[in-house]
């Protein structure tokens, strides 16, 4: 019996083949009405249908392709060792002695590396090729770093699902706004120059207050029932700058705001002027370092302030109530008040960057801090691991660089035709990968976790011991 139940079972290349099959059947179920008809406008503004059948063919064929392969791999390796292979695939091929100097040498290397970026850029690229580089991959990325950093003191820290986290970005960005094209012109005109760095402040200071002030009320609500109180608290700041026209402008945003000016120096094309002052040739790539150098230092100070709070009392507390916060009411921490610091100071960050946002585009409107915006930080953090400031900054790079390098692939209209564009494709491509990234990684990128207290030895603790989304 046992001989012919061994005959009977498939061979992996069969197993393998009937597994794509079935993943290309629901790929091609799917997908098909997405991609498979496009609708136009002819020259009498008639609504036809276009048939994209090559296109379809091609994803369908990705995806049995994708399956056909993992589906043998995974026959081919043990159960047991499955895991320990997708966690440690290339890492557990280096030797000992150079994984001490990768994981020793890597965050100083990093971090010169993000000094000498826009250097590099414009060496390589000159002064026009370079504003696209430095702003773009540069100060977007970053801003996304920030945000999800500052995020990652609610969710990752504090365990609180933050749905709404976007408004405190939009807060920042309003009262740096209004601030800066309102009070200051009306009171001080002459502290014009100094504007963003009166109003960056001010606008964390606003963002925690709204932070306080959502907290107050709602925070002892835990899990999912926090979570949308979140998410309509982002709304609601959304619809009362859409609606309070008087207030905001309303979908006509705000314009004419000023850019920041290098203490008091503008970089303007006048005799006062950054460029005339330090005997340089006009060119508006100095103004985009100088912006670029001004986020690195604000996505440092979250790093560095996350970090030192982590260490202390509140920071501990809050890694308690991530873990079990019943427990961490039997100990006789006030919950409440831990998850109002958590709320608060991730708010503060929120509005630093909402302030610079607003500082760098020159104009801002609703559209900017919908809750896409909130579900994208959010996507960082957990892909990144919850709790991890290396893990998310490795996850921000990935998703938003990605989207920007989706913009130059523009040889692939040769391949699917000129209407094709890949970047209308980003969040099902982001969808696709953050499904893989789940699947192989489901704790995200950084799955250990480094503990703040210790007896004798500082061990990282491994991901087998850390709850599943946790970090």
């Amino acid at each position: 019996m046992p001989l012919d139940t061994a005959r009977a079972a498939p061979s992996p290349v069969a197993r393998a083949v009937k597994d794509a099959l079935f993943a290309a059947l629901v790929a091609a179920g799917v997908f098909g009405p997405l991609l498979a008809f496009k609708t136009t406008q002819d020259m009498q503004n008639r609504l036809i249908v276009e048939p994209r059948w090559d296109l379809l063919a091609v994803v369908v064929l990705l995806v049995w392709a994708g399956r056909f392969l993992l589906s043998l791999w995974q026959a081919r390796v043990r159960p047991e060792t499955t895991a320990a292979i997708g966690t440690h695939l290339v890492w557990g091929l280096i030797p000992q002695s150079i994984r001490l100097v990768i994981r020793n040498g890597l965050p100083p290397a990093a971090l010169v590396a993000l000094f000498v970026y826009p250097m590099m850029i414009l060496s390589l690229t000159g002064g026009g090729g370079a504003l696209k580089w430095i702003d773009n991959f540069g100060i977007q990325i970053l801003i996304y770093v920030m945000l999800a950093w500052g995020l990652n003191i609610v969710v990752g820290l504090a365990g609180l699902l933050d749905l709404g986290y976007v408004a405190f970005y939009a807060v920042g960005a309003y009262a740096y706004a209004l601030i800066a094209t309102k009070v200051i012109p009306a009171t001080f005109p002459g502290l014009g120059v100094w504007a963003f760095w009166i109003c960056l402040p001010i606008a964390g200071i606003l963002a925690a207050f709204w932070g306080v002030l959502l907290g107050f009320p709602v925070l002892r609500l835990r899990g999912d029932y926090l979570a949308i109180v979140t998410l309509a608290f982002g709304e609601i700041i959304r619809l009362v700058l859409i609606n309070w026209t008087d207030f905001s402008n309303g979908y006509e945003g705000i314009s004419t705001i000023p850019r920041p000016s290098f203490f008091g120096i503008p970089f303007n094309a006048s005799d006062t002027g950054f460029a005339a002052t330090f005997g340089l040739e006009f060119s508006p790539v100095y103004r985009t370092i100088f912006l670029y150098y001004v986020i690195v230092c604000l996505a440092l100070l979250t790093a560095w302030v996350s970090n030192r709070l982590r260490r202390l009392p509140v920071g501990r507390a809050w890694e308690a109530l991530r873990e079990d916060e019943i427990a961490c009411r039997s100990l006789g921490i006030n919950t409440v008040n831990t998850k109002l610091t958590a709320f608060a100071i991730g708010a503060m960050f929120g509005g630093f960057a909402g302030s610079f946002f607003a500082a760098r585009q020159g104009f801002i409107s609703p559209e900017s801090f919908t809750f896409m915006e909130s579900a994208v930080i959010l996507a960082i953090v957990v892909l990144g691991g919850m709790g991890s400031l290396i893990g998310t900054a490795i996850a921000a790079v990935a998703m938003i660089g990605g989207t920007e390098l989706l913009r130059e692939l523009d040889w692939m209209k040769a391949i699917f035709g000129p209407q094709f564009d890949p970047v209308q494709y980003r969040m099902l491509i982001f969808g696709f990968a953050m499904v893989v990234i789940m699947v192989w990684k489901p704790r995200g990128f950084v799955s250990t976790r480094m503990p703040t207290a210790f007896l004798k030895s500082r061990r990282a603790v491994s991901s087998a011991h850390v709850k599943e989304g946790h970090g």
